[in-house]
């Protein structure tokens, strides 16, 4: 089982919102936006490995979805593509969706569901934002602290931060920098994240938007891109993220029956 090692910084729905803000503001000095794998990054496959003896590694993808006032929370864990574990969570909530604050909504149902797995992941991916955060403290990097284990944010789109560059009609496999600006926390101009395009149509008459990655704990931003990159595979999400989506709709559908 994956054990909470910061209990102190553990969401609270019921705190007011400027304990939540400092208590990102806290999660943010405590997370490490550096390189802290436990597995070289070049062993990160979705398929067989092309060295023999090496071992990829657990890598879970988390993902929610809803029921009334419920949240399904769903973590897959796979290893070189094939699943190992798949577990998920229900749980009430209690306070509604604020921009920014989506870790004090989600992030308690999110603890449920690690309280349900026995695989220890080396690595996980969270639909959501990391450091690309007002305060450079998303769900990604909020989990990532509160259980101490390198972590990505996979955002469907931008929260805050400048693209140092145009993010339309990128080629498959681009990656555009996203600085820090006056609404993040972190020194103008900082890289807190990449928009990244993961899959794009070959025909030029339609575009599949990028998505947005950055560093939850324990990997910087390019590694991050590196990672998610790798762990794609014909699709837009990565198959972490994918497969919880798709589990997290699954268990959705069985409850909903």
């Amino acid at each position: 089982m994956v054990s909470v090692k910061r209990p102190d910084l553990l969401p609270d729905p019921g705190l007011s919102r400027e304990e939540m803000e400092s208590l990102q503001r806290e999660i943010a000095d405590e997370a490490v936006f550096e390189n802290d794998l436990s597995f070289d990054p070049a062993v990160i496959t979705e398929g067989p490995l092309s060295m023999p003896g090496e071992e990829p590694p657990l890598v879970a993808g988390v993902d929610q979805s809803f029921l009334d006032d419920r949240a399904i929370s769903a973590i897959v864990v796979s290893r070189g593509g094939e699943v190992v574990e798949q577990v998920y969570a229900v749980t009430d909530l209690s306070i509604p969706y604020i921009p920014g604050l989506l870790s004090f909504r989600e992030g308690g149902p999110i603890v449920d569901a690690f309280e349900e797995l026995s695989a220890e992941p080396d690595l996980v991916l969270f639909d959501g934002s990391g450091r690309i955060h007002f305060r450079e403290a998303g769900i990604a990097t909020h989990m990532g602290v509160v259980f101490d284990v390198p972590s990505v944010g996979v955002a469907k789109s931008l929260l805050c931060g400048t693209p140092v560059d145009a993010t339309d009609d990128l080629v498959e496999g681009a990656r555009v920098p996203i600085e820090s600006d006056a609404d993040v926390t972190a020194p103008n101009g900082t890289v807190i994240g990449h928009a990244v395009q993961t899959r794009q149509y070959e025909s030029g008459s339609q575009s599949i938007n990028p998505l947005i990655v950055s560093p939850g704990h324990r990997v910087d931003a390019d590694a991050a891109t590196d990672l998610v990159l790798a762990l794609t595979s014909g699709y837009k999400l990565p198959e972490p993220t994918r497969r919880a989506d798709a589990y997290a709709e699954e268990a959705k559908s069985l409850l909903d029956a």
